[in-house]
């Protein structure tokens, strides 16, 4: 083991929490070391570059409600690097499309008169008689639209992401992802479009995205740390956090070199988190992060020899005949992330655990899957043809809401309240199902309280607003 120069703060992962609390201390003149395990920065926001096409890990829109993660962007790339992108979602359903957000016409015709009577009654009956304990994704769920909407456009696809019954699923998953959206809402927003109260709210139908996908945000933003004075290390991992005296003093990295600093700030997975540090944290501590699991999952792209496929930025698949959880037409998100119009990159997603069965399939098996998969619900046309492929496998991409995770959580939470100079920021580290400009503001929270300041980084996405609403 070799020692490095002391830093004021060291940065443990490159995703968008991690660059932004370095690139905030670098501004800052504070001398900052960023460890990345991966080749590249971005962390599950990185944009992956095969051949000349680009594709993201999942989708990543760049709108925010915060004017702090908005200059920010703007900051770090010119206004020429982003495009406004229109919004088109669907739901796949019983082989048909659902828009989303709701457009009631499409709707109807989708769900027929029978169902759409069934689906008034039921959503009658839940407001006469929830379901009581509300504690439950489904019980959330059926509440606020009725159980028949609930079996149709949540169930199928809520399970292939999490692996587990939504009776499993905690309340807080619906409560933080669709909050105060209600079937009310959305149809009265479907029918009137144009209302100017601003007690209205409505589903963003457009958003910022730069010309080559987020991973030029990320890779612009690790060299402007290092133009600032910072350091970004890739391709080095966290393996131990020194601890002394009940503070941080360092943190050895997969390279052997021990990093000393006054402060340590950790995007990566709380699970791993608390098993790097030494001494190790009590034993009920180790306890409660075990019992903590994240969702992985991995992106098959397909390169396809046809022009156009179909109109959306991305598809929902809540049909239960096929594996995949959601399909990304990166083409109609950015022309330049295909270097020739005639073909299309769509992103097949797996939703798994790593190491499980399908996540060990070899790339070949999950190309063919994929592409047998996307013909099966006509995605595609019959005679186009898949002429190249590429796999990448994301873990712990998803912290799982099980019933017991917020009193495992707490326990963990309680204990990093005891080491005054480590904080955690990001998804992964704080356990929380953060969006892209979630972990950008924590990270800067974060960042700010090495210098002096009281930011309750906690505090992060803890607003009554749905994140997807915005005034009419």
């Amino acid at each position: 083991m070799t020692d490095a120069q002391e830093y004021d703060v060291v940065v443990i992962g490159a995703g968008p929490a991690g660059l932004a609390a370095g690139y905030e201390l670098a501004k800052n003149k504070r001398r900052v070391l960023v460890l990345e395990k991966d080749r590249s920065p971005g962390g599950i926001s990185k944009t992956i570059k095969y051949k000349d096409y680009y594709f993201d890990l999942g989708g990543h829109r760049f709108f925010t409600k915060s004017d702090l993660v908005n200059a920010l962007w703007n900051e770090v790339l010119p206004k020429e690097d982003f495009l406004t992108v229109s919004r088109l979602s669907r739901i796949y359903y019983r082989n048909r499309f659902f828009n989303y957000p709701l457009k009631p016409i499409n709707a109807l015709a989708n769900l027929g008169p029978k169902d759409t009577a069934l689906a008034i009654i039921s959503y009658l009956g839940a407001k006469l008689h929830p379901i009581k304990p509300e504690d439950s994704f489904s019980a959330w769920v059926s509440n606020h639209f009725g159980r028949f909407l609930f079996s149709v456009f949540f169930k199928t696809y809520t399970e292939k992401v999490w692996g587990i019954s939504c009776d499993q699923i905690s309340a807080e998953w619906a409560a933080q992802r669709i909050k105060k959206l209600s079937l009310f809402t959305a149809v009265l927003n479907a029918f009137f479009p144009k209302l100017k109260n601003q007690s209205i709210t409505t589903l963003i139908d457009s958003f910022q995205y730069p010309k080559y996908g987020p991973g030029m945000m990320y890779s612009a933003m690790a060299e402007k740390i290092r133009q600032r004075g910072g350091t970004v290390l890739l391709s080095n991992a966290a393996k131990e956090i020194g601890m002394a005296g009940g503070k941080v003093i360092s943190v050895t990295a997969s390279d052997k070199t021990a990093y000393s600093c006054s402060h340590v700030i950790s995007t990566m997975p709380i699970t791993e988190l608390m098993k790097v540090i030494n001494p190790p944290p009590p034993a009920e501590v180790l306890d409660a992060a075990s019992e903590l699991h994240y969702r992985s999952f991995l992106v098959v792209s397909l390169v396809v020899d046809q022009r156009e496929t179909f109109p959306d930025n991305w598809i929902y698949i809540h049909s239960p005949d096929v594996k995949m959880g959601r399909i990304q037409n990166f083409k109609n998100w950015s022309r330049f992330m295909v270097p020739d119009q005639n073909k299309t990159i769509l992103g097949i997603e797996y939703f798994c655990d790593e190491g499980d069965p399908f996540w060990t399939k070899s790339d070949a098996y999950l190309i063919k899957f994929a592409e047998a998969e996307l013909q099966k619900i006509k995605l595609i046309d019959a005679e186009a043809r898949v002429i190249d492929a590429a796999v990448v496998r994301v873990p712990n991409a998803y912290p799982v809401y099980s019933p017991m995770y917020p009193l495992n959580l707490r326990f963990i939470k309680n204990y990093l309240q005891s080491v005054p100079n480590l904080q955690v920021a990001g998804r992964g580290s704080m356990y929380k199902y953060n969006n892209m400009d979630h972990s950008i503001l924590a990270g800067v929270m974060a960042a700010r309280n090495t210098m002096g300041a009281h930011e309750n980084v906690w505090s992060v996405n803890t607003e009554e607003e749905y994140h997807e609403e915005s005034k009419s």
